[in-house]
């Protein structure tokens, strides 16, 4: 296995295979299971369903062109940040970086939790021990990141083969075993939409759902520093990782609609193990509660291999731990795994409201992270007009504008409709400038 020359260097041992299993199993949860539900009791009209999450596609599509360009022209663990603090300077880098950290803490603990949930639907005796088992998989889980990055990122390989093979063949059942739904059992008479009157609300609240299942499309960024060749392989990572997370997403929807009625679908907290119910009967729940348990695992373990990465580089530009920087034998930050795990359990033992409700302001930052994204390939482009940039994103800059404007806009309309958790989100921001003072204070 390789070795870091100095304690402060992460290994250069990945390459095209971990970076798609990155991508896929660091966008794929429970979101593409989970979702549909709610979204069909807002909208109600399959076509419009179909619409939004195209729309949302290809967005994510369009911001993994714009983000090769970042990651391979400046090519350093912990993406949004490493953008931001580079063309804005260190305080726009702060707040990207602990935004991005707090709210990958919040969806860690989050998801450790629904695991730990289902875990006990298939193991009774876990029923009110949750928060204890979620502690217990992430401390599991951060023992197999501390023995070094070989192994960890195998692991994420083989969990993302697993959710995407489990996936085409959740699509395929469908089309093959499910039975068509009329025309008429694929209307929704009470959608939001209908019942209201307004078209606003429902779709905010749609693309939202929809926002907060795609985010992850950026994950082979974070690993940059550690790959054997970012230049060449980042494109080839990037962009195969999220079109099979596009076509996976599209094919579930499409399958999840050919066999469930829209009333059914409109009412369902499990859409995928509703669709398979109705296909075998009720003793096929449990398999699809296996899968859900693979499927949350692949993600959390995705999400614990990349945010201490965020934090080793601000740490290295003196915005966080003078110690962050120190990587051990296997190749893992020392002290800043080992925190990121402590953040996650510290929450699931606070409850599982409180990881909710994080994660709900968090679909705020991770859009913030985005735009931030956007604006800094238009700002090093104007102020580092030398730096080498072995790809760059096509139609520029009317593509980068377009994608700025457009998560700008999300972010205005999401603030408008969700003032119970915006007004969290932007407390932050005013909080941000006195600590981002203090840790600078402190690393002096």
């Amino acid at each position: 296995m390789a070795q870091a020359s100095t304690k402060n260097e992460l290994f250069k041992i990945l390459g095209v295979g971990f970076g798609i299993a990155v991508t896929v199993g660091g966008t794929i949860g429970t979101g593409i299971l989970r979702k549909p539900g709610p979204i069909a009791a807002q909208l109600g009209e399959p076509w419009l369903i179909m619409t939004l999450w195209g729309a949302v596609s290809l967005y994510a599509f369009l911001g993994t062109l714009c983000t090769i360009e970042l990651g391979t022209s400046v090519p350093k663990a912990g993406a949004w940040y490493v953008y931001a603090q580079r063309a804005f300077g260190n305080y726009a880098g702060f707040v990207v970086g602990i935004n991005s950290w707090l709210g990958t803490c919040s969806a860690l603990g989050f998801g450790v939790y629904t695991m730990s949930e289902y875990l006990a639907l298939l193991l009774p005796f876990f029923t009110g021990y949750e928060p204890y088992v979620a502690a217990a998989i992430l401390l599991i889980l951060s023992g197999i990141h501390w023995m070094g990055l070989s192994l960890a990122s195998t692991f994420q390989n083989v969990m993302s083969v697993v959710k995407g093979v489990g996936l085409f063949a959740f699509v395929a059942i469908c089309y093959i075993y499910g039975k068509e739904i009329s025309p008429e059992e694929m209307q929704l008479t009470t959608s939001r939409i209908i019942e209201g009157g307004s078209w606003i609300a429902p779709v905010v609240f749609s693309l939202m759902a929809i926002f907060y299942t795609y985010d992850g499309w950026h994950t082979a960024a974070y690993f940059t520093e550690e790959d054997r060749d970012p230049a060449k392989n980042l494109p080839k990572s990037m962009i195969g990782g999220v079109l099979l997370i596009i076509a996976i997403y599209l094919l579930c929807n499409l399958a999840i609609l050919y066999v469930l009625p829209m009333n059914e679908l409109s009412q369902s907290k499990l859409a995928a193990a509703d669709a398979i119910r109705l296909i075998f009967g009720e003793g096929s729940g449990k398999i699809v509660t296996l899968f859900l348990m693979i499927s949350i695992l692949g993600i959390v373990n995705a999400q614990l291999l990349f945010n201490p990465r965020v934090l080793y580089s601000m740490s290295r530009d003196g915005l966080f731990l003078k110690g962050g920087t120190r990587v051990n034998k296997g190749g893992t930050p020392s002290y800043l795994m080992p925190i990121t795990s402590a953040v996650a359990i510290a929450l699931i033992l606070i409850g599982k409201e409180a990881c909710e409700k994080l994660s709900d302001i968090a679909t705020f930052f991770f859009v913030l992270g985005y735009a931030s994204g956007f604006a800094s390939l238009l700002a090093l482009r104007r102020n580092e007009p030398l730096l080498p940039r072995p790809w760059k994103v096509p139609a520029y800059p009317v593509l980068p504008i377009i994608m700025l404007i457009l998560s700008l806009s999300f972010l205005v309309i999401a603030v408008i409709q969700d003032l119970s958790s915006s007004k969290f989100a932007l407390l932050f921001l005013v909080i941000s400038y006195p600590v981002y003072l203090l840790v600078k204070k402190l690393n002096r």
